[in-house]
């Protein structure tokens, strides 16, 4: 990602700032190391019983994890989260692949060293959810090939999220860390680094209004409840609120003090939260229901308003901030 143009929107030294280090200590080291440990635990439950009612909770498990920092999209995760998380898939490649690779029992399939090398349609957390909650795939026997290839699938998850955790802990981490230093190209200032810290901040939280809710929202005439994010697991609602969390979490690294308005927006947002009925979006069609995520995605809006003024302010950075720039 270039920087260049979110540092032109720097107007001032950063006199509340929390710092680089607690933003990797408190919230992203931990984060990838959390998702490390429960796609590993999914790998495991896999080797031991491959079926789709044995993997269901170690893979919401993973998902949970996984939202804790997976919409930092930076330095190893700026491509290594695009096969982690390949959504919204909207030419529909995952079932695509994951037909062809089983009706063809490709050898990759029960390789996951090799796997490595198949699609990103077929890899990931989406491309599981097919597996273990789609009934056109999902009801797959033991010792089937189906089974194998979710074991190679398991493995594979296991294998990124591990390569992710250390790309940062043993490499990225220190970019960030150093910058200002001589020798750093990356960012040549302290301040550079945080703001890089604070778009992603930003650009997870427009991405769940724009995206996670206006996907499925898409008009008034015509919603698409299909096309909101992991409804076949009936967590869209969850991944919404889980996603506000981390930005949140996430927001409190970045500045010394409390962040009264962004708390209370994001009670707020699990209070119009608490009043959707169905989890997977799929009731949307009806204009109640469709008013309720309505509300939901307003109030995401404003708990991104709302760290804007408690945290992109004292940061040095103007309300309207546009967190796309420099991508």
């Amino acid at each position: 990602m270039r920087y260049s143009l979110l540092c032109c929107a720097l107007l001032s030294a950063t006199p509340a700032a929390a710092g680089v280090e607690e933003a990797l200590s408190d919230h992203i080291l931990p984060g990838f190391a959390g998702f490390a440990e429960a796609a590993e635990a999914l790998a495991v439950t896999a080797e031991a019983d491959c079926t789709a009612p044995a993997l269901r909770r170690p893979w919401n498990a993973s998902f949970d994890a996984w939202t804790a920092i997976g919409d930092v999209r930076m330095g190893p995760s700026e491509t290594g989260a695009l096969s982690v998380a390949f959504w919204p898939d909207a030419r529909g490649f995952t079932p695509k692949t994951l037909t062809r690779l089983i009706s063809s029992q490709e050898e990759v399939g029960t390789d996951p060293g090799a796997f490595a090398e198949v699609s990103i349609a077929a890899r990931g957390l989406f491309a599981l959810e097919r597996m273990l909650f789609d009934a056109e795939f999902s009801g797959y026997e033991a010792g089937s090939y189906a089974c194998t290839l979710v074991q190679t699938m398991s493995a594979d998850l296991a294998n990124q999220a591990q390569a992710l955790e250390a790309g940062w802990r043993e490499g990225y981490a220190d970019v960030l860390r150093s910058a200002g230093a001589e020798g750093n190209a990356t960012y040549l200032s302290e301040d550079e680094a945080l703001t890089a810290l604070y778009t992603q901040v930003l650009s997870s939280l427009e991405f769940t209004a724009d995206s996670r809710l206006g996907r499925p929202l898409g008009s008034f005439d015509r919603p698409r409840p299909t096309r909101a994010e992991a409804w076949r697991s009936e967590r869209s609602l969850r991944n919404v609120r889980l996603y506000a969390d981390a930005a949140g979490a996430f927001a409190h690294t970045l500045v010394d003090g409390e962040l009264p308005l962004t708390e209370a927006a994001l009670t707020r947002l699990h209070e119009v939260a608490d009043r959707v009925a169905d989890p997977a979006l799929q009731d949307i069609e009806d204009p109640s229901a469709r008013l309720r995520l309505e509300i939901v995605q307003q109030q995401v809006r404003a708990l991104h308003d709302a760290i804007e003024q408690e945290v992109g302010v004292p940061l040095g950075l103007t309300p309207g901030f546009n967190s796309q720039d420099g991508d």
